[in-house]
């Protein structure tokens, strides 16, 4: 093995960098869609979620008068379970979007949406700011926004498979 202040050395450790460059934001995509797939899931499998006087407009009742734009929470107040239904799908879809590399700047801009809006209604009044998880949520969604999911997704095995390269064995797909 070849020591760290050697040739060798030195690109074994560039090599290392280089790789953990190239994946640094995998657990970030690893996590944000775990969580996204299991929020849309565990608020349609809820009895209680959608019911008419159920947890989600029970929530947004409570919300209404402290959120940033109360407008938002009156306009999901017109078709609760419409609204819920459509929150717990774009999660879904954030969250396999996510999770699978497909489309990935496109699911990453719709979780940031949910948590952009989650922020203004239902966390907007935690104090002091950081109690509230929408904005961190918010914000670890946005680097997903502006780099996607260049490694290991399905946006990479496509954009070779356009290229005519296949995978290539590189891994990076």
């Amino acid at each position: 093995m070849a020591a760290i202040g050697t040739p060798d050395g030195t690109r074994r450790l560039d090599g290392l960098r280089d790789n953990a460059v190239r994946y640094a934001l995998l657990p970030l995509r690893i996590f944000l869609g775990v969580t996204f797939i299991y929020a849309g899931l565990d608020k349609l499998t809820d009895p209680t979620f959608f019911a008419s006087n159920g947890t989600l407009v029970t929530m947004l009742h409570s919300v209404r008068d402290s959120a940033a734009i109360p407008g938002m929470v009156d306009l999901a107040l017109k078709s609760p379970s419409g609204f819920g239904y459509a929150i717990a799908l774009g999660e879904l879809a954030a969250g396999l979007g996510t999770f699978f590399g497909l489309l990935s700047r496109v699911a990453a801009l719709g979780g940031a949406l949910i948590s952009l809006s989650l922020w203004l209604t239902v966390s907007w009044s935690s104090t002091p700011y950081y109690y509230g998880n929408d904005l961190a949520y918010l914000m670890a969604w946005l680097p997903l926004v502006l780099a996607g999911a260049p490694y290991l997704s399905l946006d990479a095995w496509l954009t070779a498979r356009r290229r005519g390269h296949g995978h290539g064995g590189t891994g990076e797909v």
